[in-house]
């Protein structure tokens, strides 16, 4: 399987009240570190990052993408499937992930292209709680996206019903990941704070 990823950092960052993808961690920025986790699993060409139209990036490492939501403030369907759009036929699926997420596994995304065997999709299940930006997704349900972008359909869970897509409970994931740690997005600074505080890192 040719294996890609696709980092979003497109969002508003309201809670946070600052740019995450800006915020240092470090000696690099939240998505730098991000893109050299994903880094260690998927070749740099293969990565692309989805931004806003006006955003303003760290820099990156040569090979990395970076492509932009056609239309504004239309959630992680509209960064998915430009990121698709950017990959076009040169993988066959794609792990999803914020730039959020400095935590991050990398054996996490490894182990779920594993999971994905026959299905379209694998996603992370907690209970009912389903995990979109710690999935892997098929290059070919961007049709699908498109639909429900055209309808204005934009939860993607929506997405998952109308494909073939496997659960993957997070306790099976525990193997690679033992405190889950990937799916740790930081939406508020006290989150930030304690990221800061498990990964040893201090602000300068």
């Amino acid at each position: 399987m040719r294996c890609g990823a696709i980092i979003l950092c497109g969002g508003k960052s309201s809670r946070m009240g600052q740019d995450k993808a800006t915020l240092p961690f470090g000696p690099e920025c939240m998505l730098q570190r991000v893109v050299r986790l994903i880094s260690e699993v998927i070749p740099a060409a293969n990565i692309v990052v989805v931004a806003a139209a006006e955003q303003t990036l760290p820099p990156l490492p040569p090979g990395i993408r970076v492509t932009h939501d056609e239309h504004q403030d239309r959630g992680p369907l509209e960064g998915l499937a430009a990121g698709l759009r950017c990959l076009g036929g040169e993988v066959d699926a794609v792990y999803v992930t914020s730039c959020d997420v400095p935590l991050l596994v990398p054996a996490f995304v490894t182990q779920m292209f594993a999971e994905l065997g026959d299905y379209e999709i694998a996603v992370p299940c907690d209970q009912e709680r389903l995990h979109p930006l710690a999935a892997v997704y098929r290059c070919t349900v961007l049709p699908q996206i498109e639909r429900l972008l055209h309808q204005d359909q934009l939860r993607v869970r929506l997405l998952f019903d109308a494909v073939c897509t496997r659960k993957v409970a997070t306790e099976e994931l525990r193997t690679v990941d033992p405190t889950l740690s990937t799916l740790l997005n930081l939406n508020h600074p006290e989150d930030y704070r304690a990221a800061l505080e498990t990964s040893g890192v201090r602000l300068s």
